[in-house]
């Protein structure tokens, strides 16, 4: 059912909370309807908002039956589009964080596929990448993965279907995008007036004032005279601009410097009090009102200290509109146009100079923004700029900060629009002086690229080495200048098969590869092949499977195929070291093949080798041929026998006969010389005990525990589908009507089940281990042919008859002669109500099961003798709870189970 549906029923389902309440919407119900797209999330509010009008009229109603004087009022819940932000996604240079966790169920062959990958370990838990300028993740030793375009959730599942990654648990997050669009680029300069920035343009209203502060009515005067007289008065400037000050009578000063003031100040107290001078100060400074106008974020009527700036004032009416100019702020004075201001000048250079003082009544006024330019790229300082009157490339290149270092000015670019309203591109070289002078006009985009990121005169080392990277190309560069020595080359090295690929001048991907070693010993061969510009060299490593790095090459070249040139990739399979797919090179042979197979493994059947060739018969069909290869003449160098490669032929490398059957059995306990033997095919379980000196005096052959694991397998299969079975019933009978005894059956039945799945097959065969050790016994019937990984358990001599089941105490009892079976069980306090008294049986200690019909209960003894070593077992009664006919199988599985286990743990410990 889609989202929006079941949120506009949670919405509705909200009819039940009150009569007269509102539907308001909470937290979690507001991050609902958020996540769902425009169009449905306007359904789910229009069902919303008519939900409150019928809630609203219904209130209505409510309260003129009751005469109320008041009519409470729905609360319309308003959602603004522009709130909902669009998911990040995936572009060049995109900075992502990709966390990296080894899954908790990982298999066996999964973890050691972890352990012993040093590229995966690695990149193993929280890590830092950067895509390249395609879009494209690069991680260390494995092939590249393309996630351009693609948002968190979209990365997170392309990295979990990449099968080199399927070891961890993935997420994966994008930090920020960067962009060379111009749709990106931030209008320079208006962020300065934002809170955090702001603070630095307010007007200081404390410390000294500067000379050239202009007097005005409100402004407080401090003045000290010492000598003859002595004092310290404070005036304030009256509204007329006159300080009246006793003994010196008024003066104005509305208009004049402070510095002019304090100069004349003293003068008049030197000649009207002879012998005093005097100190002048400001005290407390006077607030101006002015008017901020235009295109500013809070337009109107100001009061701000008389000490403010153009720029400090902008401060108070929040900055500058981005539709607002920064370079052309115009101080208005009794309506003439007194300064401008050019906030580029003190942004850019630090020049205050524009930055003038304001006067009370000084209006400051923000024309609309002027002509605009973007540029990108490889910049300092990339942003929507300005301009002021002309400007040309090598202006706005300036006012950007100039290149970047990776900057390549010979493909810079000019996106705009033509006098026909076209939009067109320009191309230009912004070294070149035509470049740098070419004008800029309203509206133009320059893009400045970096150079490519591909590395000329240079070769790249990658793989099991020490110091990988790139490295100088020098002239008649070759192989072993690379790798001159072992002692670069890590540990395990492969140095049979160093693989190279290399770019034609036209991008045109090839692969060679090379036996370092024969290089070593022969540097004029034509195994030290000749480096090239843009070569990379991978070293690979014995131990580590190198699929991983020629798979993102083979996709190159199957990217290159076509009619007429067909993939060029052949595979060996079998006895090597290193089986899978590799490149096809010109003139490669079936030795090349084996070489960069990693040569044959230890078990290679090294007489001969299968070859399938297929080739396409007149253009009609695909047939496919097998060769026979003399793989020891290939071997031995013979030419004639080391035949060409073609595409998709398969060399296949046999096995030698018999090559894993070396099996071998574990006998414990009562053996002369317990442990470990390894046999041969067909060998048997006599002749393995005597090749352990046979059984000790103190064994107890009987009890001995023959255990296989493939009958543990069977036996396994047979529990569960047994539990299965079981299961169905029980489901079936809990739905028919129980009768009398039905309620217990089922419970019964519940208990019998969670038992049975509790049950492990242990996979005992019962043997007559007595018979088969006796040396004079030749019955091969009786004997045991082994199989890889048979375990034979020996115990001591047995004491005890152990009583098991449906009877009173499960316990075991010390053996006595003549001791029947029923006493036994009486010893045992007798039978349980629910116990069958009929299918009482005896489990040998052999594991062999001995039945009896008889029973003194229904007046006969039963006729079975017993043993050390036997268990004697009282079932459940399952026939006159619910006759389900394999229930009584299910309780004889669960007792010989619990036998056989109790008897394997006694030789772990």
């Amino acid at each position: 059912m889609p989202r929006h549906f079941l949120v506009c029923a949670a919405l509705l389902l909200l009819a039940d909370v009150g009569f007269a309440q509102a539907i308001t919407l909470t937290p979690q119900q507001q991050a609902m309807l958020d996540q769902l797209p425009p169009g449905q999330r306007q359904q789910a509010l229009d069902a919303l908002e008519q939900l409150n009008r019928q809630r609203a009229a219904e209130e209505s109603e409510s309260a003129d039956l009751e005469e109320m004087p008041t009519m409470p009022q729905s609360v319309t819940p308003v959602y603004e589009e522009d709130q909902v932000e669009e998911e990040p996604e995936a572009e060049g240079g995109s900075r992502i964080v990709i966390s990296l966790t080894p899954r908790e169920d990982l298999s066996r062959t999964e973890q050691a596929e972890l352990n012993n990958d040093p590229a995966l370990q690695e990149i193993s838990g929280t890590n830092y990448f950067e895509l390249d300028e395609s879009g494209v993740l690069v991680l260390p030793g494995l092939p590249t993965i393309s996630l351009l375009g693609l948002t968190e959730e979209a990365i997170t599942q392309r990295l979990t279907a990449e099968p080199a990654l399927k070891v961890f648990d993935i997420e994966a997050s994008i930090l920020d995008v960067e962009s060379a669009a111009a749709d990106v680029l931030e209008p320079f300069g208006y962020d300065i007036f934002e809170s955090a920035e702001s603070e630095r343009f307010q007007a200081v209203v404390s410390g000294p004032v500067p000379p050239d502060y202009v007097l005005g009515p409100g402004d407080s005067i401090r003045v000290q005279l010492f000598g003859n007289v002595n004092g310290i008065y404070e005036f304030e400037v009256s509204r007329d601009g006159i300080l009246n000050l006793p003994e010196l009578g008024p003066i104005t000063v509305a208009g004049l410097p402070f510095s002019e003031f304090r100069k004349d100040l003293n003068a008049r107290v030197q000649q009207m009090l002879i012998g005093t001078q005097a100190s002048v100060t400001m005290g407390e400074l006077r607030t101006i009102r002015v008017f901020i106008l235009g295109d500013v974020n809070r337009p109107g009527s100001y009061v701000v200290s008389s000490l403010s700036t153009i720029s400090s004032a902008l401060y108070y009416s929040g900055g500058i509109s981005e539709i607002g100019s920064l370079r052309d702020i115009q101080l208005k004075r009794e309506g003439r146009v007194a300064a401008r201001l050019d906030l580029y000048d003190l942004l850019l250079q630090g020049d205050t100079s524009g930055d003038k003082r304001l006067q009370p009544g000084d209006v400051i006024f923000v024309p609309p923004i002027g002509p605009t330019v973007g540029i990108s790229g490889a910049v300092r300082r990339p942003a929507i700029y300005e301009l002021a009157g002309d400007s040309n490339v090598g202006d706005v290149i300036q006012v950007a900060g100039g290149l970047k270092s990776a900057a390549y000015p010979g493909a810079a670019r000019i996106e705009r629009i033509d006098d026909d309203n076209r939009r067109v591109v320009v191309s230009l070289d912004v070294d070149r002086l035509d470049g740098k002078s070419m004008s800029m006009r309203d509206g133009d985009t320059l893009f400045v690229p970096e150079v490519l990121p591909k590395l000329e005169r240079s070769v790249t080392l990658v793989g099991h080495v020490y110091r990988p990277g790139a490295y100088q190309l020098r002239e008649g560069m070759r192989l072993s200048d690379l790798l001159p020595s072992a002692e670069i080359m890590m540990s395990g090295a492969d140095t049979g098969y160093i693989l190279i690929r290399r770019e034609s001048d036209q991008n045109y991907v090839e692969v060679r590869s090379a036996n370092l070693a024969t290089a070593w010993a022969y540097p004029n061969s034509s195994e030290n092949i000749l480096l090239r510009p843009r070569d990379t060299v991978h070293v690979f490593s014995l131990a580590y499977s190198r699929q991983r790095v020629i798979q993102p090459l083979l996709e190159e070249l199957q990217l290159q195929s076509r009619v007429g040139e067909p993939y060029q990739e052949v595979s060996v399979s079998g006895s090597v070291k290193a089986p899978g797919v590799y490149p096809l090179e010109p003139g490669m042979r079936v030795s090349d093949l084996l070489r960069a197979g990693g040569y044959l493994a230890e078990e290679a059947y090294t007489l001969r080798a299968e070859l399938a060739r297929y080739r396409v018969v007149d253009d009609e069909y695909r047939s496919s041929e097998v060769i026979d290869i003399d793989l020891d003449a290939v071997l031995r160098g013979d030419e004639s026998s080391d035949l060409l490669l073609a595409e998709h032929d398969n060399l296949r490398i046999s096995a030698l006969p018999q090559w894993d059957m070396l099996w071998s059995v574990f006998l414990d306990g009562e053996v002369q010389f317990p442990g470990e033997y390894r046999i041969r095919r067909g060998e048997t379980l006599r002749q393995v005990l005597e090749r352990a000196g046979g059984l000790t005096g103190a064994a107890f052959p009987e009890g001995a525990i023959f255990l296989r694991e493939s009958l543990r397998e069977r036996e396994q299969e047979q529990i569960d589908a047994l539990a299965r079975r079981m299961e169905a019933d029980l489901t079936q009978l809990s739905l028919e009507t129980l009768e009398t005894t039905g309620g217990e059956a089922l419970e019964t039945g519940q208990v019998l089940l969670e038992q049975l799945r509790q049950t492990e097959a242990v996979g005992r065969l019962v043997i007559d281990l007595e018979q088969l050790a006796a040396r004079s016994s030749s019955d091969k019937l009786i004997d045991v042919e082994l199989r890889d990984g048979d375990r034979l358990l020996v115990p001591k001599q047995a004491q005890e008859v152990t009583v098991i089941g449906e009877t009173q105490q499960n316990t075991s009892h010390l053996y006595q002669p003549g001791v029947t079976r029923d006493d036994y069980i009486e010893m045992s306090g007798g039978m349980t109500r629910r116990a069958d008294k009929k299918l009482v049986y005896v489990v040998r200690a052999s594991g062999a099961v001995v039945t009896g019909n008889r029973s003194r209960w229904f007046g006969r003894r039963a006729s079975a003798e017993i043993r050390p070593g036997d268990t004697i077992v009282v079932p459940l009664e399952t026939d006159r709870i619910r006759p389900l006919t394999f229930w009584t199988n299910v309780t004889q599985i669960i007792y010989q189970g619990a036998i056989a286990v109790a008897a394997i743990a006694s030789f772990d410990r």
